[in-house]
């Protein structure tokens, strides 16, 4: 059997197959326990609190917070159920906290209808997607309009939506079309490379 090297993993030399999957199990574990750490650390920063409010209200030690979000020890379920109530998230997405993703999903929710309808959306948007800004002077856009405005009256026949859930839900199978057809794409110019 072959000894650890300084950094604490096994040797290739003779090493057994139980030895190199317990050195990947343990290599994965750790990046794992980094990723829950510096998830429970963003969610809780997302909240205002500090490592010692969490601790009081959890019952323990501020150094016992700073291990779980350093990655050195891990919560029990009890004590990540309790995070998750106190951070507002589910127990899911504690454990894969996104601070973008969180961040975003608050604006949203923070913003008014008056707001969203004083807000130039492709402007916006065109900052990042120029095309968004020059089409209108490129495509006869009344024609897509009159087929689209089609498709959003069949969805509010079909399924009694409203007029903005059926828009919505229409913008929603665009983007699930776009997607499967990025990734369609992506594949073909592998199949090509080989």
């Amino acid at each position: 059997m072959s000894e650890n090297d300084a950094g604490g993993t096994v040797s290739a030399r003779n090493t057994s197959r139980e030895e190199k999957c317990f050195t990947l199990s343990v290599k994965i574990s750790e990046v794992t326990d980094m990723e829950l750490g510096n998830s429970l650390f963003h969610a809780r920063k997302s909240c205002g609190l500090s490592q010692e409010e969490v601790a009081e209200k959890l019952g323990v030690s501020r150094q016992t917070i700073s291990k779980w979000e350093s990655g050195e020890t891990l919560p029990d379920i009890r004590q990540s159920k309790k995070m998750s109530l106190l951070y507002k998230v589910s127990l899911d997405d504690l454990i894969a906290f996104d601070v973008d993703v969180q961040e975003i999903q608050q604006i949203i929710e923070r913003t008014s209808e008056e707001v969203e309808e004083k807000i130039d959306w492709t402007r916006a948007w065109g900052k990042k997607y120029p095309i968004l800004l020059r089409y209108q002077k490129e495509v006869n856009t009344s024609n897509y309009a009159v087929r689209l405005g089609g498709m959003i009256d069949e969805l509010k026949r079909e399924y009694g939506y409203n007029e903005l859930d059926a828009l919505l839900v229409l913008k929603d199978i665009l983007a699930a079309v776009w997607r499967e057809r990025k990734n369609l794409s992506k594949n073909l110019a592998k199949h090509v490379d080989k």
